[in-house]
């Protein structure tokens, strides 16, 4: 006869560890089943309404050795494929590519209130794309284009000057938080500045681009945006490990075998490339990063392998769900999508620092 001995109280608590750092099948499911379903109803809500049940034929009949009959005219294929479809993909890369910087930057700078647009990398990224927009600098040349590059090197310089300002104190959320509101302003300054000395129809376009918006006529900002969100989300998810340990503390790290300095640069390179490929395609649109990763955080763990891949998704159905709201508020007329978030993030954000202040 044999007898089961009950677990001992360290084996429970390496068992529970384990678990925490494990991605969940079940929300993984869930949070894909929410961006397919908010995919289907970005691309058949608008000012032109398609029927879901032809949306669901068009894009099943797309699939290879899939032949079912067609129920949409010409026109609403055309509609579904050329405008509706590339700006549902674009929303989804947009949101999924400032979820996981967000995320990425809240995991290197401890605090959780770092977010592309709070640390003054999204005001960069805006100044890069805006000089070039205004100097007629929007080439590409495939995934490569002047306009990336520039907002790449913006946002470099703006998260750069955030750290130097703060003195590279990573432990002082406070001090950083508010070096990235001076670097956004005195970003978004310049960009001003700069608008300003542009002619009336070119600053007109520009500003309507800064306030963010998906509208696209055909794949080619998809095509620009995915080998960025590929290359750096890749780097992300590989180094979301990383930002576990550095949650512990500098010297626990090294103890551990890790390189915290360099392992920083790694994510903040990857997590400012990916912020303004984003930004570079989409303009400036506040908040995602911010929203996705708490949610994410409060839903299902505090692990960074968890929070990471997940925000991907969740950001995607967010970003998609908010354009959705900015293509049917004030149909016919659309809002920049912006705005929407910026109506959703403000609030979350006044909560996050209440709580914060409110445990403190």
């Amino acid at each position: 006869m044999t007898t089961t001995h009950p677990p001992r109280p360290a084996d429970a608590l390496e068992d529970a560890a384990r678990r925490a750092y494990r991605l969940p099948l079940p929300a993984v499911l869930g949070a894909s089943a929410v961006l397919i379903l908010v995919g289907l109803a970005s691309v058949s809500q608008g000012a032109a309404g398609l029927p879901l049940e032809g949306v669901a034929r068009s894009l099943v009949g797309a699939l290879p050795w899939v032949d079912v009959p067609q129920t949409l005219t010409p026109q609403q294929e055309s509609l579904l494929w050329q405008i509706r479809l590339p700006r549902t993909v674009l929303g989804g890369l947009v949101g999924a590519s400032l979820a996981m910087a967000g995320a990425g930057y809240q995991g290197v700078f401890r605090n959780p209130l770092a977010d592309p647009y709070l640390l003054g990398v999204s005001a960069g990224a805006g100044l890069g794309a805006v000089l070039a927009l205004g100097f007629g600098l929007d080439l590409s040349w495939g995934p490569v284009g002047a306009l990336p590059a520039a907002a790449f090197v913006g946002a470099v310089l703006a998260v750069t000057g955030s750290v130097v300002v703060a003195r590279g104190s990573f432990r002082d959320p406070a001090t950083l938080l508010l070096a990235g509101v001076a670097m956004a302003a005195l970003f978004s300054a310049t960009q001003t500045f700069a608008l300003q000395k542009l002619d009336e129809s070119r600053s007109r376009e520009v500003l309507s681009w800064l306030f963010g918006r998906l509208a696209t006529h055909g794949w080619q900002p998809v095509t620009l945006l995915l080998p960025y969100v590929l290359l750096a989300g890749v780097v992300l998810l590989l180094h979301a490990r990383h930002l576990d340990v550095l949650r512990l503390g500098d010297d626990e790290a090294r103890a551990l075998g890790l390189h915290p300095a360099r392992s920083r640069l790694v994510v903040v390179g990857a997590a400012t490339l990916i912020t303004a490929a984003a930004v570079s395609v989409s303009g400036l649109i506040a908040f995602v990063g911010l929203v996705t990763p708490h949610l994410v955080r409060l839903l299902v763990g505090h692990s960074y392998r968890v929070i990471v891949p997940l925000s991907g998704l969740v950001g995607a159905a967010f970003l998609a769900l908010t354009d959705i709201g900015a293509r049917t508020l004030a149909a016919p007329a659309e809002l920049p999508v912006g705005i929407i978030t910026a109506f959703v993030g403000a609030p979350f954000f006044c909560i996050v620092l209440w709580r914060g202040r409110h445990d403190a």
